[in-house]
């Protein structure tokens, strides 16, 4: 709370003061004296200039909490104290300590205005990015496979079919309760064996494959789903990505498997599936009647991938690329 004196002590006050400074005898009325009496009770200017000065070395505090070389230099110092002439009125000391008191006043406003500026500004930072974020659709996961590795002896599953066909992996699940799958088919994902080799992302990834050949893509997402996420460094992670496309792609899902497809070449162009994510891509694109993009996926399969197009894929490559004309 600012407090500001734009007046001054009466007349008798001053020549009170002044009498006793000359250590003369003075008479003052007591209306007068009591006058004086009550403005100094009210207001006390020194040490409403110490509860002001000690506010702002708060406020300092709190804004540069880590101290020395961050706070604000006062701008009004007080002067040395040097000792009045005997006889020297007191109105000058007064109007000195009065503007003191109003600097420190404008200092103070300064300060709260600039905090406030800055706490709003941060406000509207942070606004902007809780919206940014929100709209931000989550990175899609990145998988394939077209081969099954070599397992040994495998074990029972321990995972439950998932619920009928979920939403996309970047897209929120629908709201909603899940519809229960039949009995028949838990009973078959539950036939279907996990393996157990010592090699827990190739157990999650082999398994994920069992359920992709089962042609439960439903499951096999989300088992697939899990090893991508759990072993980002494994050595199958391309396999694991770009059959996690896949499983999208056989389930009818061409747009949500493109995005598989494209994270698994980009995240890695050596791996040993980015030649297939490439040409499934273009396939995906087929499927969603945008002949611009298939024929680009086809193109960069081919000038990449060269001995690839010749050889491993050269079938899969001239069946996909006979159903789109590119230019």
């Amino acid at each position: 709370m600012t407090i500001t004196i734009r007046g001054r002590l009466p007349l008798v006050a001053s020549l009170a003061a002044l009498g006793l400074g000359l250590g003369l005898p003075l008479a003052v009325p007591v209306a007068a004296q009591s006058s004086t009496t009550k403005a100094t009770t009210q207001v006390d200017p020194e040490m409403r200039l110490r509860r002001m000065e000690a506010e702002i070395r708060a406020i300092q505090r709190k804004v540069f909490p880590d101290g020395a070389g961050k706070t604000f230099v006062p701008e009004i110092t007080p002067g040395q104290s040097t000792a009045a002439p005997v006889g020297t009125p007191a109105a000058p000391a007064v109007s000195d300590l009065l503007a003191r008191m109003d600097a420190v006043e404008a200092q103070l406003s300064r300060m709260t205005a600039q905090i406030e500026e800055g706490q709003n500004r941060a406000a509207r930072l942070e606004e902007r990015l809780a919206k940014l974020e929100a709209a931000a659709a989550p990175p899609p996961a990145e998988e394939p496979a077209a081969e099954a590795p070599a397992v040994p002896a495998a074990k029972p599953a321990a995972v439950t079919p998932a619920p009928a066909k979920p939403a996309a992996t970047p897209a929120k699940p629908a709201a909603g309760k899940p519809v229960a799958p039949p009995a028949a088919r838990v009973a078959a994902v539950q036939a279907i064996e996990k393996p157990s080799t010592g090699d827990a992302g190739m157990d999650e990834y082999s398994y994920g494959f069992r359920l992709w050949e089962g042609k439960f893509f439903p499951e096999a997402q989300q088992q697939l789903q899990i090893f991508v996420d759990r072993y980002p460094k494994h050595r199958m992670i391309s396999f694991g990505r770009n059959l996690l496309g896949r499983a999208w792609l056989d389930d009818g899902k061409p747009g949500t498997a493109a995005q598989f497809f494209l994270q698994n070449y980009l995240a890695d162009k050596k791996g040993a599936r980015a030649p297939d994510s490439l040409l499934y891509l273009g396939v995906a694109m087929v499927k969603l009647k945008d002949t611009e993009k298939a024929c680009g996926a086809f193109a960069e399969l081919a000038a990449t991938y060269p001995d690839e197009v010749a050889g491993r894929l050269k079938g899969q490559y001239d069946a996909a690329r006979a159903g789109v004309k590119c230019k």
